[in-house]
């Protein structure tokens, strides 16, 4: 079952070309303000965006931010164009629809995080938001 987690926030970033309007966190137990994550399980994000230029590529770059710093987390498909429900290029003004899988190890430690979620086309920032979880 899908979770709409509504108190995502974008991180502040005012050179971002795209637009979230729907994230969605699969797996998650909505825990007040966090999304609980259970260790040794799959999470499945989905992230419902427009971007205000054309794009003929798409990466996502993800950090855990713990204590202040950013952890970079190493995706299984980095790809946003390839096994992500999206194929490009992507016209501008258009919604499109990101969606990846991520495993949730055994051995994360039991911590709270917030999942700084990028989507990124060369060097200029699509997007960008900040899930407030917790790994447990």
């Amino acid at each position: 079952m899908a979770i709409t987690k509504t108190k995502i926030v974008t991180y502040a970033n005012e050179t971002a070309i795209g637009k979230y309007t729907q994230v969605e966190v699969s797996n998650c137990a909505d825990s007040d303000a966090s999304c609980v994550l259970k260790r040794n399980s799959n999470a499945t994000i989905s992230i419902t965006f427009t971007s205000g230029e054309d794009l003929s590529e798409l990466k996502a770059v993800v950090h855990g931010i713990i204590l202040g710093m950013e952890v970079p987390f190493k995706l299984p498909n980095d790809n946003g164009c390839k096994d992500s429900g999206l194929e490009c290029p992507l016209a501008k003004d258009t919604s499109y629809r990101y969606s990846t899988t991520l495993p949730v190890l055994k051995q994360y430690p039991k911590v709270s995080v917030e999942v700084k979620w990028e989507l990124k086309a060369g060097e200029k920032d699509v997007l960008c938001v900040l899930i407030p979880a917790k790994i447990q």
